[in-house]
């Protein structure tokens, strides 16, 4: 190990759902130790005897930290916990100037008092437009972003929204573990899926606000022989607004490493968003995923999907009255762009390529301060500025 420690503050659990936070600590980790710090366990228990912090280090090499505190005490005083948790971690473990890199500026209060070489914010989603954001949180996150000294965006709608507000943005839309997902053809049906009829309709991922519930409705409805197949925890939502049909398959959630059977047996693979505030800015990493594994994609029009992959011929973008006949195109002709195009998109994106470039940047952030865009297949510590970024947008290039 070489480069400087990172301690990662994350919203979002390391074995939840596999995405970007775990890609690119994945990938920090080989040369780096990270500590990956979840949001605190608030224990009840009248016999709870803490705080305390767990440590375990993952498959992938990186020390998940999850803070364990008393329930019902006050605010204040549960950052007062953590932060002392973290004392001790810092001090046990011998780090000395990290890394800070932030996923939710409301972790920003665990960590602030840490001397770091550099603060990083990746902001890979609005959450200020999730269901149950908290009030504090657009404040928390100015005060984040006067801290950084780098900021990353999971897309190009959030670099928009973000560039007027720090010195160094850059945007890094999703990337894809190619190889990984290519697992999907010829992958073997799984036990849950293997009786489920064509043609089938698949989705993978978070199901929550997001999903458009009343589309998958009228899918199921108007297309009665063609069977939906939705894999992906339930969050936020109370499970009993699914619509509930014989030709809809609820599967749940299931590891990242499986995903790969899953998509395999798929006909078509969907992105389902509603169009709504917490959709506004996203860039789901699935598009990449679902293409990777062989598969024609039909979108709502998400602006991140439609440009550049709908402008572009790779995925075909529909609302709710031309869904189906988007999908039933999909069936017919998968790749209208052409299987060639699928494959040269994915010859020049990858999470290896955007961590390194990443990694790049923030070496050199003390004297990179003009707000920029990294485009996918981007080397090592390139950088493109927003006027060539529109330039190859106008020019049909991803």
């Amino acid at each position: 190990m070489s480069d400087k420690d990172i301690l990662c503050f994350s919203h979002l659990r390391w074995d939840f759902v596999f995405q970007r936070p775990n890609h690119l600590m994945t990938r920090a980790a080989q040369t780096a130790r990270v500590f990956f710090i979840e949001e605190p366990v608030f224990d009840d228990s009248p016999r709870f005897e803490g705080p305390y912090l767990t440590v375990q280090t993952s498959r992938e090499g990186v020390k998940v930290c999850v803070p364990h505190v008393a329930a019902g005490i006050t605010p204040a005083a549960q950052g007062a916990r953590i932060r002392s948790l973290l004392d001790g971690l810092v001090r046990d473990e011998k780090v000395t100037l990290p890394w800070c890199w932030y996923y939710s500026p409301m972790m920003l209060s665990f960590g602030e008092h840490i001397q770091p070489s550099r603060t990083i914010y990746d902001c890979m989603d609005e959450l200020s437009a999730f269901a149950g954001a908290p009030a504090e949180l657009g404040a928390k996150e100015r005060e984040l972003l006067q801290r950084a000294d780098i900021t990353f965006t999971g897309g190009y709608s959030l670099f928009e929204a973000k560039r007027p507000l720090h010195p160094n943005v850059h945007a890094f839309p999703s990337s894809v573990d190619a190889v990984h997902f290519s697992k999907a053809k010829g992958a073997q049906d799984p036990p849950d899926q293997v009786g489920i009829p064509h043609p089938r309709i698949g989705f993978f991922g978070v199901i929550d606000e997001r999903l458009d519930v009343e589309l998958i409705r009228i899918l199921a409805e108007t297309r009665p022989s063609w069977h939906i197949v939705m894999v992906g925890p339930v969050v936020k939502i109370d499970p009993a607004i699914l619509p509930r049909a014989p030709n809809i398959h609820w599967l749940g959630n299931k590891p990242y490493a499986e995903l790969p059977s899953y998509l395999g047996g798929w006909d078509v693979a969907i992105l389902p968003f509603a169009l709504n505030e917490a959709t506004r800015f996203i860039s789901p990493t699935k598009t990449l995923e679902y293409l990777a594994g062989g598969k024609p994609v039909v979108s709502t029009a998400i602006r991140d999907v439609v440009h550049p992959y709908g402008d572009d011929g790779l995925v075909r973008i529909a609302d709710k009255r031309s869904f189906s006949s988007a999908v039933e195109s999909a069936l017919n002709d998968p790749f209208p762009a052409g299987e060639d195009a699928v494959a040269e998109l994915l010859d020049r994106t990858s999470w290896d390529r955007t961590w390194a470039a990443m990694k790049a940047l923030v070496v050199s952030s003390s004297s990179v301060r003009t707000p920029q865009k990294v485009l996918h297949g981007a080397a090592a510590g390139s950088r493109q500025t927003e006027t060539e970024m529109n330039a190859v947008q106008r020019t049909g290039e991803p």
